[in-house]
């Protein structure tokens, strides 16, 4: 038994190190060398950048597209660390996300007054720092399930309620079980709300940009800096009230102090897009009607369109 344990022990020692050396031994990031993987769809005469969540990809948006892409274009890009992207050897800022995904935006001329910049969790967070920081860029933003922590201890106290992964991602091992996500990023621990393709994306990630991305941008954003670039800009938040990843009322609250359209959807999770793609595609197609005084005659039309 104790041999067995050793065997099992050294065979994780071995992939931990090899992924490790690998990422280390992997070239610093350079911006114009290393342009982001990204996919236009759709030939519509507005257009819409979309930014998934941590260990996502542009595959995550690819949901009923046939009642989007008529009337819109789509910018899906895979953030920098993520789907098929570049995975440098980086710290992962939020300025390194940002200026990548700038790069792409500007390369296709997706900075257009008539452009909505929608993000998913982790990519909500760039969605508001670019609406803040390019005025003349966007229309307005949309984002859904918004992540707002104090600190890390806040993040890893709620977190510790939620789902074994949840927890797992919070924890003090969270980089070395990254590190052998190989190993349990199989489909017997795959989370019910996640369908396969989307699950099969998030194994692209490394253990370098998984942590630091959640460090840098989840955990140490400070999204109040923001509140007065954004006072008089059109942003919609979308939030499920069981969202088990970003906490309901932090979102809320912070959509309250800008003045925005806040959708609360009941019982939706994290992962609401997955299951009720029509919800952002209908706020899209209304978006150009909303205001806060709109809000609850909005929330009933995106049922009913």
């Amino acid at each position: 038994m104790a041999l067995f344990a050793l065997i099992i022990f050294l065979i994780l020692l071995s992939i931990i190190g090899y992924r490790y050396i690998r990422v280390i031994a992997s070239p610093t990031y350079d911006l114009s060398s290393m342009p982001l993987n990204y996919e236009i769809i759709g030939s519509g005469g507005s257009k819409v950048v979309l930014l998934h969540g941590l260990t996502g990809s542009k595959n995550y948006w690819k949901r009923d597209l046939d009642s989007i892409i008529s009337t819109h274009q789509l910018l899906l890009i895979d953030l920098l660390g993520f789907g098929d992207s570049p995975k440098p050897n980086s710290v992962y800022t939020l300025e390194d996300h940002l200026k990548a995904v700038e790069y792409i935006i500007i390369k296709e001329s997706f900075n257009t007054k008539n452009t909505i910049v929608v993000g998913h969790s982790m990519g909500s967070i760039l969605a508001i720092n670019l609406m803040a920081e390019h005025q003349t860029w966007f229309n307005g933003a949309v984002v859904i399930g918004l992540p707002i922590y104090k600190d890390k201890n806040d993040f890893q106290s709620f977190m510790s309620t939620q789902t074994f992964l949840n927890r797992v991602a919070a924890g003090n091992l969270a980089t070395i079980v990254c590190m052998l996500h190989p190993i349990f990023m199989n489909n017997i621990f795959r989370p019910d709300n996640l369908p396969l393709d989307v699950f099969e994306d998030a194994k692209k990630h490394t253990w370098q940009s998984f942590s630091r991305s959640l460090s840098e941008l989840i955990i140490d954003s400070d999204l109040y800096a923001l509140t007065e670039k954004l006072l008089k800009r059109n942003v919609v938040f979308i939030h499920g009230t069981d969202d088990t990843s970003a906490p309901f009322i932090p979102a809320k609250n912070f959509a309250a102090t800008i003045n925005s359209t806040f959708i609360d959807i009941e019982n939706g999770d994290h992962q609401l897009f997955l299951k009720q793609p029509d919800i952002l595609w209908n706020v899209i197609k209304e978006f150009s009607q909303f205001n806060t005084s709109k809000h609850s005659a909005l929330k009933n039309k995106i049922y009913n369109y």
